[in-house]
C-alpha cells in the first residue's frame, strides 16, 4: 500500500471533480479525521490516517483490503469509480443530480442508461457530460453516470432519449459481488 504518485493523485482527483465538485477537500478533511488515498493492487482505497498508520506496519502481502475501494486505475491509465464509493460521493454531490421515477429504478439497477422517460427531475444547470449522481424519488442514492444532455436539452429531448449514461449503481452489489473488493 502507497501513497499516490503526482499523475495518479491528479487522475484521481479530476474524475471524484467531476462528481463533487470542489468539495475534495471535505472529502479529506472530515470531522471525523483525516482521510487519504492509498493505491494497493492497482485498486484506489480511501482511508482514515490512523488506520492508514497502522496498517504501514503490516507486511503488504499480508494487506488484502484497507477501508473503502473508490475505484481502479486500468491497464490504459483511466481512472473508474467503483459503486462503493457512492456512500462517500453522494453527500459531498451539491451540483449534478439526476432522480428517477419509480417506474425507471428497477431499470437503471440493471445496469441501463436513463431514458427521459424515466427522467423525474434534474438539478439546474447540469453541463453536457458532467458527473451526476442518481437519486430515486425518494431521494435514495442509487448509482452514478454522466449526464448525456444538459438541463436545458431534456427539457425540450423525446421520451426515448438517453439523458444519463449509466456508470455504476447499487444493484452491482449483486450483479458483481464475485469481483468487487
Amino acid at each position: 500500500m502507497r501513497p499516490l504518485n503526482n499523475e495518479e493523485t491528479t487522475l484521481v482527483f479530476s474524475k471524484l471533480k467531476n462528481y463533487i465538485g470542489s468539495n475534495i477537500r471535505a472529502l479529506l478533511e472530515r470531522s471525523d479525521g483525516l482521510y487519504c488515498f492509498r493505491l494497493h493492487n492497482g485498486r484506489i482505497y480511501y482511508v482514515k490516517e490512523d488506520i492508514m498508520k497502522f496498517a504501514a506496519t503490516l507486511p503488504r502481502e499480508n494487506i488484502i483490503s484497507l477501508g473503502v475501494c473508490f475505484g481502479k486505475i486500468t491497464k490504459g491509465g483511466k481512472f473508474l469509480v467503483h459503486i462503493t464509493a457512492l456512500e462517500f460521493l453522494h453527500p459531498y454531490c451539491q451540483q449534478n443530480k439526476i432522480w428517477l421515477k419509480e417506474s425507471a429504478e428497477q431499470n437503471f439497477m440493471y445496469g441501463n442508461h436513463v431514458y427521459k422517460s424515466g427522467l423525474a427531475r434534474i438539478s439546474e444547470n447540469t453541463p453536457k457530460y458532467a458527473g451526476a449522481v442518481v437519486y430515486s424519488s425518494k431521494d435514495i442514492p442509487l448509482g452514478f453516470g454522466v449526464a448525456a444532455k444538459a438541463t436545458a436539452e431534456c427539457r425540450h429531448a423525446d421520451p426515448m432519449d438517453i439523458v444519463c449514461f449509466h456508470q455504476a449503481d447499487i444493484g452491482e452489489y449483486i450483479r458483481n459481488e464475485d469481483t468487487l473488493v
